[in-house]
């Protein structure tokens, strides 16, 4: 179906409707959300490999680019950490963190994320993330919280720690290089945060980050703490960025793609999640397909103005939903504090010591480590458990990309491993009534000592066929040796959507072979389109046509034996 306008344009949408009481909300958010996006911002751009006013500059045109794009009404947008990490780690293997090389490839890697999700959304391509099952991304988010938060330690304690995204090397290094803490910085980082967690703690309203910033600027600029070796921002540049294309390369572009692909997927995963969690409690949908294109735009937008890839923020996303944000003006406001900032401000953080930055990062992931999940999974379901440990051991000990590909692997060697063994069933009577149940769920059920019934809860085709004859196979000798001498086989097809040319082979097999054993094979609830094959294919004759019922009961009944 054609787009409308304004379905194309989401915010006018929200706008049809707007009133003044909607903007006190998106003004209250986005300030707040402002102003706690220069500290993680400045943050986030030095886990990403760059000078901290890339964070800056990634928290402007990709917010109104969403705000105009974007259908959710309260997704705090902008640079996040998980992002960041993947970012430095494709690219850092090409060029060395800080460089104009490494600028311009994050520069050029947002641009290809861009294109990525844009051409996803155009073409309706959302529903391909779910081969990345939410197990198998929880273990990978998990373990990327950790290798992020235990990257920061050479920043909180002033360390000159080898970068890796293989936890246990950091940690063996921070060992072997114990005695070369700095210990004014360590101070400082640890004492930020400390601070972060009792305020966070004592009330969410408080803008933690912006006080621990404040308070490490004054520290260090009253006690001179800069010329003792305390590691500071200095200068960052003032004025906003301009329009730039120097960072285009396809060769570089060639070398990202890999990279690209991931933090593509990997942003929109996390975007979608957060966007649909708000919305739904909201009372509103959202459109995953605009969502793409909103992301493809904003990361597209961005890069030609010095910003690197951008994705939607759990944690800013739920302040921004509590100072009361109403649509995607609160975005936009969010991006003139930002702006105000860059132009006017800018030379009150230079003394901001980058152990406060290492901090601000540690507790902002601290919240992506979902142990709870790990539990609950552990307790109700053990395949999707191993999942999440795969994934979540093979990034701690292989790397974000390496761990990210196994989470693929594994969701897809599950996917086709329950399709080649569905759940199938066979059934009993309950009573004297005409419902039928699965025997091992309702030991009450009566089974006739000469009739099979069987239900078989997925489409047939050639990946599980060989499951459906060897279920049959076991049944029917499971009761014979129990002495059951069976004369019926009844197929309870009410499950079996559609077959393929190899389920109907294997039709004809199981009737001939039942006809060997002495064995009436039965059809009961046959759907039209499976119906349709079977006639076409000839099994309709080779069972018989006045083997065929509407139910179960009826095929019971039929039989001609008390059940």
């Amino acid at each position: 179906m054609k787009k409308t306008p304004t379905s194309l344009f989401p915010i006018f949408d929200k706008l049809s409707d707007y009133r003044l009481s909607d903007f006190k909300g998106d003004l209250n958010a986005g300030v707040t959300v402002g102003i706690i996006l220069i500290p993680q911002g400045m943050a986030y751009a030095v886990l990403t490999g760059l000078p901290p006013v890339y964070g800056l500059y990634a928290a402007l045109v990709p917010l109104v680019l969403y705000g105009i794009f974007g259908t959710s009404r309260e997704l705090g947008y902008g640079p996040v950490a998980l992002v960041s990490l993947l970012v430095f780690a494709g690219i850092s293997g090409f060029a060395e963190p800080g460089t104009e090389r490494f600028i311009r490839m994050a520069i050029l890697t947002a641009l290809g994320v861009g294109v990525v999700q844009l051409l996803m959304g155009v073409m309706r391509m959302g529903f391909l993330v779910n081969f990345l099952s939410h197990p198998v991304l929880s273990g990978f988010v998990s373990a990327a919280a950790i290798i992020i938060g235990i990257s920061q330690i050479d920043y909180l304690l002033g360390m000159d720690l080898p970068a890796t995204q293989l936890v246990h090397q950091i940690l063996m290094e921070l060992v072997q290089n114990i005695g070369s803490i700095h210990i004014p910085t360590a101070l400082i980082g640890l004492g930020a945060l400390v601070a972060l967690i009792v305020l966070d703690k004592w009330s969410k309203k408080i803008p933690a980050a912006v006080m621990v910033v404040i308070a490490g600027i004054v520290v260090v600029r009253s006690m001179g703490l800069g010329e003792q070796g305390v590691s500071i921002v200095g200068d960052i540049p003032e004025g906003l960025p301009s329009f730039n294309v120097d960072f285009l390369s396809l060769a570089d572009a060639q070398l990202l793609l890999p990279t690209i692909l991931v933090v593509a997927i990997v942003s929109y995963i996390g975007t979608i999640a957060v966007s649909k969690a708000i919305a739904n409690q909201k009372g509103y949908k959202i459109d995953a397909n605009q969502e793409l294109i909103a992301l493809g735009a904003a990361n597209i937008g961005g890069a030609f103005f010095q910003s690197f890839p951008t994705s939607g923020s759990f944690s800013r996303t739920a302040v921004n939903s509590q100072a009361g944000s109403k649509s995607g003006i609160s975005n936009l406001v969010s991006a003139i504090i930002i702006s105000l900032f860059l132009l006017f401000l800018t030379p009150l953080f230079y003394y901001l010591p980058s152990a406060v930055l290492g901090a601000i990062i540690m507790m902002a992931v601290a919240s992506l480590f979902d142990h709870k999940e790990m539990i609950y999974l552990w307790k109700t379901d053990k395949k999707d458990f191993s999942m999440l440990a795969v994934t979540f051991i093979a990034t701690l000990a292989m790397g974000i990309e390496a761990g990210i590909g196994v989470g693929v692997v594994t969701s897809l060697a599950m996917v086709i491993y329950n399709s080649t063994k569905p759940h199938s069933t066979e059934m009993g009577r309950l009573g004297n009534s005409s419902t039928f149940r699965n025997v091992k769920r309702f030991p009450d059920a009566h089974v006739d000592e000469r009739i099979l019934i069987y239900r078989f809860d997925s489409p047939l085709y050639f990946a599980n066929v060989e499951n459906f004859i060897d279920t049959i196979e076991y049944l029917i000798e499971k009761r014979t040796q129990k002495g059951d001498r069976i004369r019926y086989f009844i197929l309870d097809a009410s499950v079996i959507s559609w077959v393929d040319t190899v389920g109907i082979q294997a039709m004809k097999e199981l009737c001939e072979d039942l006809g060997n054993r002495g064995i009436e094979l039965r059809l009961s609830s046959v759907r039209g389109p499976v119906r349709d094959k079977f006639e076409i294919s000839g099994v309709t004759d080779q069972i018989g046509r006045d083997h065929f019922y509407d139910d179960v009961a009826d095929a019971v009944d039929a039989c001609g034996v008390e059940s």
